[in-house]
């Protein structure tokens, strides 16, 4: 089983006006939630962890969870309102998103309120901003800190300025994580945020050396590149009409941890002893996967039987 932690929200599509009415389209969301909801869809035991509110939006994100075959019974219940994040495409459908969220739910999971975790949960995802506003950032860090022995710790920042404006405290906690973390996906407009016009193979040598197993940056259509202690392979993206990319990144995470599962590596040492066949083919499978979500509305991540 997988146990993904983080923020449970609704992306609220901004629309066309009329009749001075401005039109919204909402839908669940959040990058963990997308995680855990692309996971259930490739077929793989996964559970949530985040604080969601008891409201009607919060209502219905327990709802969609559980029916996508996401469990939901780790997550604390709050008397908060629900985060939203508006959404706005270019006409590349490249999203800008804006976030009304101060003490919603999903920032107030504390370090008391985590759970013991069983045998059957085998690695933990975590990102995003849940990851730097507190309490729920102390939290998940005092979670992988316990658990970074056990299980495999999988790390995606996925930096989202507009909730935490702090660039420094962002790279803060990135070097925190990274060092906690066996796998590292990244995108290189995230990289670029945090740490400019840097030699990205040159970082992905630091984090190696910090103790991570895998690297992975993203460049959207122009692919993907992973290193680990066995070298480094260079991935294209698959050609796709685009409409937009809301949840690719979040469709390329939950694809790796798949694969890694149905091969039988889902292990902080095989990740560090993976030939570069094998990471091409793992890189390859999430970004065909991701390029699904790209061909579709909002993140409507694949299921397995379309890869």
């Amino acid at each position: 089983m997988f146990l993904v932690c983080g923020e449970a929200l609704f992306d609220v599509f901004i629309g066309d006006e009329s009749n001075k009415a401005l039109h919204l389209d909402a839908r669940p969301g959040g990058s963990p939630f997308n995680v855990a909801v692309g996971l259930a869809r490739l077929g793989q035991q996964v559970a949530f962890l985040s604080g969601l509110a008891r409201d009607m939006l919060g209502e219905r994100l327990v709802r969609t969870l559980s029916q996508e075959g996401v469990e939901t019974g780790l997550c604390p219940l709050f008397d908060a309102p629900t985060t939203l994040g508006m959404v706005e495409l270019d006409a590349a459908g490249v999203p800008r998103y804006a976030f009304y969220g101060n003490g919603a739910a999903d920032r107030l999971l504390s370090r008391d309120q985590l759970p013991e975790l069983d045998e059957g949960v085998r690695a933990i995802h975590l990102g995003s901003y849940a990851t730097v506003v507190e309490p729920v950032a102390g939290a998940l860090e005092a979670l992988v800190r316990r658990e970074h022995d056990r299980r495999l710790i999988a790390y995606d920042p996925n930096i989202r300025l507009n909730v935490e404006p702090s660039v420094a405290r962002w790279r803060e906690r990135v070097d925190v994580l990274t060092g906690l973390a066996h796998l590292v996906k990244i995108s290189d407009e995230d990289l670029h945020l945090l740490y400019g016009a840097t030699d990205e193979a040159a970082l992905a040598r630091r984090w190696l050396a910090g103790g991570c197993g895998l690297v992975v940056v993203t460049r959207g259509a122009a692919g993907a590149s992973a290193w680990n202690a066995r070298g480094r392979v260079d991935v294209p993206a698959p050609r796709v009409a685009t409409v937009d990319t809301v949840g690719a990144g979040d469709t390329f995470q939950a694809a790796m941890l798949a694969h890694l599962a149905e091969t039988g590596q889902l292990d902080p040492a095989a990740l560090a002893e993976m030939d570069v066949e094998a990471l091409a083919r793992l890189v390859d499978f999430a970004a065909r996967a991701a390029a699904i979500t790209c061909s579709r509305r909002g993140a409507d991540m694949p299921r397995r039987a379309e890869l």
